[in-house]
């Protein structure tokens, strides 16, 4: 798993006051949760960016005033008209426990239906797994290869070593649909 570091400062106001002040400062208002006490802190809006605006997950290594805190990130709320991050939540990763986090979903191969004039469709880009952090995956890899028309491959159909879907086993993950050219061939 893909580490990430990030440099805070521990937030002294509190408020709608104080996180508008902290917002037009370039900062964005965040909060650790998990392993006994929150932490109230603030990031700069550019250290996130590759964070947020990526479809890789990442374990955050969050530096706040000289203590180093390994973390996952949990919501991230945004201004509902300007895009604007106003704030986000971080879950503390801790020794010895399992940690739930939203991994990439990678299609590998060629499937059987894509070639009579199938189409893959992608239905899930990224599944919520749980496992320890030394075992977690940098992306889930599926291969298509079998799939024929009309087919598709739930999360209850994947088997990964030390790894436990949280995602529904009845999510579709992805599948090959059937098109007007194949519908009319099989007529």
């Amino acid at each position: 798993m893909k580490t990430l570091q990030i440099s805070a400062t521990k937030r002294e106001g509190f408020g709608k006051k104080s996180a508008k002040a902290y917002r037009r400062e370039g900062l964005i208002p965040c909060v650790m949760y998990g392993g006994g006490e929150e932490v109230a802190f603030n990031v700069d809006t550019k250290s996130v960016k590759p964070l947020i605006y990526s479809p890789n997950s990442y374990i955050v290594e969050i530096e706040i005033d000289g203590k180093v805190e390994k973390a996952v990130m949990r919501e991230v709320q945004f201004h509902p008209v300007r895009e604007q991050i106003l704030h986000i939540d971080f879950y503390r990763v801790q020794e010895g426990k399992p940690v739930a986090i939203a991994i990439p979903v990678r299609l590998t191969g060629t499937a059987e239906g894509v070639k009579v004039g199938g189409k893959l469709a992608l239905s899930a880009r990224k599944l919520v797994v749980k496992a320890m952090v030394d075992q977690l995956p940098d992306e889930i890899v599926v291969d298509v290869t079998p799939l024929k028309v009309g087919q598709t491959i739930f999360v209850g159909d994947l088997q990964f070593e030390n790894l436990q879907f949280v995602t529904p086993a009845t999510t579709a993950v992805c599948a090959v649909r059937v098109t007007r050219a194949t519908r009319a061939a099989q007529q």
